[in-house]
């Protein structure tokens, strides 16, 4: 970037506005583009749809990409990025790096796979259909990964620099203050909450001028944990003859819902039946927690190390090839399946969805927020019908949701979070959130907090100092 007489900074809002998914923040500071985030659409066709939009700026005059954590919602554009040109250092965490590997090739895996299905049936018309990006655009991105130490501030240019804070949200997941000469930028991320099983609650937001805060649940409180939901769910289903099927995300929430069914066990509060995970993706996370909780450190409570080495437990079954897992469509005997995606929307657990949903005896348990245009929310919303692998499949199980597994703050946990830094910034721009929760977070913040709060629209561009 050509430098100015009276350099401005400034910052766009390329994604995760109007929507949960898709977060991208870009940077244009004096010395060159920054961009936050690179997150992929999810969820509605007409999210979808952008990640093949051309990106607004040549990736090649990107300087560095910042991860705030490893959801491909943060992370899944990244390869694009890469083959349309992007070459420059990708900083995070360790633990993010570690885990964006394995969901990125995952992702790239799908890609493929939804190209190769396209071409078969003709559904493109594109011949021969494409993915978004392949396994090697993903490889070429992973090589560009230069891991951060959290609470140590990086010098990414000449007067511009970034600091990564732990948010509490999943395993190495922060939030980011980006520092441009005099202005301060805080980017939350996902935020976590303060009773997170296995990581320490968000660290306070630090003084800064502006601050870019999620809104996912920006418009409702959580309903205080209630453990007989998920117990009684497990108890009727066992006593019917029938299993549970737990679609679950791979990073983090596979290994909130195996330590809860686990106490719940122990505890005698629900049957000693198997328990499978049946996921690659989350087989490959739950090793890095494993890791991770290993060598300790300070985005970890005290009792983690103790609480992850439980994953080994004898009742846990790990399901690593598909013909193990093609049994578990219709399970021998009454057990608990937990598999990917967590919404729904891919994976193997479509396979456990299209074989137990028209089955009265079995039950699926929805544990967290559920997208817009996702067969999770269809489930949660009361469908009688949803469309696997083009067919139609009858929902005759039980479908429960249990809420107490979010890992997103509230409402209420935002504001609070909000209130703890040291002086008001000069404006709070509120994204990551369907417009009902980024308007209601917005209304809170200017009552409750005195601030200057504002909902932008996609594209737009505002300055920073």
């Amino acid at each position: 970037m050509t430098r100015s007489a009276a350099p401005t900074a400034a910052m766009t809002f390329l994604g995760g506005v109007g929507t949960v998914t898709g977060s991208k923040f870009l940077l244009d500071v004096p010395t060159g583009r920054v961009l936050v985030d690179a997150g992929l659409y999810q969820g509605l066709a007409v999210h979808r749809r952008r990640n093949w939009d051309t990106f607004p700026v040549d990736p090649a005059t990107i300087g560095h990409v910042l991860l705030t954590h490893a959801h491909l919602d943060h992370t899944g554009y990244l390869p694009r990025l890469v083959r349309d040109g992007f070459a420059g250092p990708v900083r995070c965490t360790r633990e993010t790096a570690d885990l964006a590997a394995i969901v990125l090739r995952d992702s790239a895996h799908l890609q493929e796979e939804d190209a190769a299905h396209a071409d078969a049936s003709r559904f493109s018309k594109h011949s021969p259909a494409l993915p978004l990006y392949d396994h090697q655009d993903v490889e070429r991105a992973l090589r560009l990964f230069s891991p951060v130490r959290t609470g140590a501030h990086v010098e990414l240019a000449p007067h511009v620099g970034a600091t990564w804070r732990p948010a509490g949200h999943i395993l190495g997941s922060a939030t980011i203050e980006v520092r441009i000469g005099a202005s301060r930028v805080l980017f939350s991320g996902d935020l976590g909450r303060a009773h997170h099983p296995l990581l320490a609650p968000p660290e306070d937001p630090p003084e800064v001028d502006t601050v870019v805060v999620e809104s996912t649940y920006g418009d409702r409180r959580h309903p205080l944990p209630d453990p007989h939901v998920l117990a009684d769910a497990v108890c009727r289903t066992i006593e019917r003859g029938g299993s549970v099927l737990v679609p679950a995300f791979a990073v983090d929430r596979t290994e909130l819902v195996l330590l809860e069914l686990q106490r719940l066990v122990r505890e005698k509060l629900v049957p000693d039946v198997p328990i499978h995970v049946d996921s690659p993706m989350a087989l490959a996370a739950l090793e890095v927690y494993r890791r991770a909780a290993a060598r300790g450190g300070s985005q970890f409570r005290a009792e983690a190390r103790e609480l992850v080495a439980g994953f080994d437990d004898r009742s846990v079954h790990a399901v690593h090839d598909v013909a193990g897992s093609q049994l578990l469509n219709r399970p021998s005997q009454p057990c608990i399946v937990i598999s990917a995606s967590g919404m729904a929307t891919g994976g193997r657990v479509l396979h456990h969805l299209a074989h137990q949903l028209p089955d009265r005896r079995n039950t699926v348990v929805l544990t967290g927020y559920q997208a817009e245009g996702t067969r999770g929310r269809q489930l949660a919303e009361g469908d009688r019908q949803v469309k696997i692998h083009g067919r139609y499949v009858p929902v005759r199980a039980e479908v429960v949701s249990v809420p107490d597994f979010s890992v997103h703050s509230d409402g209420t946990e935002t504001i609070e979070w909000l209130s703890r830094a040291p002086r008001a910034p000069r404006t709070v721009y509120v994204v990551h959130g369907e417009p009902a929760s980024a308007h209601a977070l917005v209304t809170r913040i200017a009552s409750e907090l005195g601030w200057t709060a504002v909902v932008p629209s996609p594209g737009e561009r505002v300055l920073l100092d």
